[in-house]
């Protein structure tokens, strides 16, 4: 089918460029909204009407010859039609669909994949402080940036996984005290207990094997404990450690890994904030008022000036931003994705600005856009009908271990995955449990085992050799509209990948499950004519390799049993 495809739009832009010289690259087809309207749809002819002084639908006629006239159209198509103001509705021949499940089941899991290329992205995401368990809106995170990593890697990226987080500073100071008054033996309500102090249950556990002179291992450090309550330093070095470790365990159950942890600190250790900032005042684009020193970022369209550094000499928290992009950059990555809250909307332009004034004054050719950000709304859980706000372990949120606990790994991510990442989503636990069509995990999954279900009981072996197969017979509207929405996989990953958008992808498993649910209803699959059972297993056979696909790049199982 990709062959058909790039073959039609090599005779549609053939056809444009006849029109009117350099229009070839409007050459693309749509899905038409209405099914029974065709199979692709051409809006070129709208687009090159008024530059041409021509009525629209005179020139899609011209289009519709010149398709049908070329190899491609006379190979390929059965009937061009044009509509409405000038639309081209086109329809395949049934053999133009049927290479579609050649082609998936000779690529596997291939298939919708693009060549891997040399271009490195940089992928920055969960980048929690080690200071409590992850909450469910690290879960979001996580699902996302793997997600996009996956995508990113379908279109052939090098893609690297990066976690960036604090292992000093305020947060840090208050987790070191709060462990060292539990392993002194108070607790939240005691008079003594810090008033800032983190309340949740995790962190008596800390205190507990600090006391207990116990070892923790993260993927980044390692720390044994002393047991001495007043050995502050030793404190925040194992409680920091013990929460990095308890963050590898619940991105493990996630199915998340990292490539690299990059410390804050280590930006103040190794100069490069100071660097930083010194090539930002050279720049020319900072000034000191108030005892304070500002970068003048509305040089580089931001609302307002931002401090940089404040009067008590300490740096606001976007100035080592810079500095971390500064390092992303001069690193290689000259493509990077952050995936944060939305709480981390006014940070873009400010960052954004000093890598602009770094750039200018260091002549490193940053692009304006440098990094890409996502941003995320957080997650609302619902259990029983009832709002669920507060964890015993965490003390006052929903983590993402208890989501997982309480359902699945693949439920928790399907649904985190299945609205675009601005909007707000309720996860409904009781949804998420649930063994039924309204259930969207469950359904695409137990599309994949129906499929896994019949090619087990079938007298053939599969998979059968491609080549081999004779896919003539299927030629039924509901096997061609079933081959129809397996062609689109590909392009859909091209587009979700461009727009950061696997909640696409979510979409199509669902569309796809229904289309399979649709062919299921209405022709039997295992029937007495081999060669009719042949080409109907064949097709789903297919269909279930893309859902396999499909659900991998969503950090999903797809079961052979359900």
């Amino acid at each position: 089918m990709q062959q058909v495809q790039q073959e039609l739009l090599a005779a549609l832009a053939q056809a444009l460029e006849s029109l009117s010289e350099g229009s070839g690259d409007k050459a693309r087809f749509e899905t038409p909204k209405v099914a029974s309207h065709g199979d692709w749809a051409v809006t070129a002819a709208m687009q090159l009407a008024k530059p041409l002084g021509r009525p629209p639908r005179e020139v899609a006629e011209s289009l519709k010859q010149a398709l049908l006239r070329s190899n491609a159209g006379q190979r390929w198509l059965s009937e061009v039609d044009i509509a409405g103001p000038g639309f081209l509705n086109l329809r395949l021949q049934p053999v133009a669909k049927q290479q579609v499940v050649h082609d998936i089941l000779q690529q596997s899991t291939q298939y919708g994949h693009r060549a891997p290329h040399d271009q490195r992205v940089l992928v920055e995401f969960v980048s929690a402080n080690p200071t409590g368990p992850l909450h469910v809106g690290h879960g979001r995170q996580a699902a996302l940036g793997d997600a996009i990593c996956r995508l990113l890697a379908t279109q052939g990226w090098r893609v690297h996984r990066e976690f960036y987080y604090n292992d000093a500073g305020v947060q840090i100071q208050t987790l070191a005290l709060s462990t060292q008054s539990r392993a002194k033996g108070l607790k939240p309500g005691d008079a003594g207990w810090p008033e800032s102090a983190y309340n949740g249950e995790y962190i008596a556990d800390i205190a507990q094997d600090f006391l207990a002179k116990k070892t923790v291992t993260a993927d980044d450090r390692a720390v044994t404990a002393n047991g001495d309550v007043n050995d502050l330093d030793n404190i925040r070095a194992f409680a920091v450690a013990y929460l990095r470790h308890e963050q590898d365990l619940d991105l493990r159950a996630f199915e998340v890994r990292f490539d690299h942890y990059y410390l804050e600190s280590s930006l103040y250790t190794d100069g490069r904030v100071d660097r930083a900032v010194a090539s930002l005042q050279a720049s020319g684009h900072t000034y000191e008022e108030d005892g304070a020193l500002w970068l003048r970022s509305t040089d580089f369209g931001d609302d307002k000036d931002r401090v940089m550094r404040k009067s008590d000499g300490s740096f606001t928290y976007f100035v080592p931003d810079v500095a971390y992009h500064l390092a992303k950059w001069e690193r290689g990555f000259t493509k990077v994705i952050n995936i944060q809250g939305t709480d981390h909307h006014g940070t873009i332009a400010r960052v954004r600005a000093g890598l602009q004034a770094a750039s200018k004054q260091q002549g490193l050719h940053i692009p304006t856009g440098y990094p890409d950000y996502l941003l995320h709304t957080m997650v609302r859980v619902m259990r029983g009908g009832e709002e669920v706000k507060i964890s015993k372990r965490a003390g006052s949120y929903v983590t993402l271990r208890d989501l997982i606990e309480w359902t699945s790994k693949d439920a928790v991510r399907f649904f985190l995955l299945s609205r675009k990442p601005d909007t707000e989503y309720v996860f409904d636990v009781d949804l998420a449990l649930a063994k039924n069509n309204e259930n969207p995990v469950y359904y695409v999954q137990y599309a994949h085992a129906r499929i896994c279900s019949v090619l087990a009981q079938s007298p053939e072996k599969w998979p059968e050799d491609p080549a081999k197969l004779d896919l003539s017979m299927l030629d039924s509207a509901e096997a061609q509209a079933l081959m129809m929405a397996l062609s689109r996989y590909p392009q859909m990953l091209t587009q979700a990948c461009q727009d950061l958008a696997p909640h696409d992808v979510t979409f199509y498993l669902r569309d796809l499950a229904a289309q399979y649910h649709s062919y299921y209803d209405a022709e039997r699959i295992l029937v007495d004519d081999v060669p009719l059972r042949r080409a109907r297993l064949a097709l789903v056979a297919a269909t279930a390799q893309v859902l396999r696909n499909g659900l991998a790049v969503l950090g999903v199982d797809a079961p052979e049993r359900m």
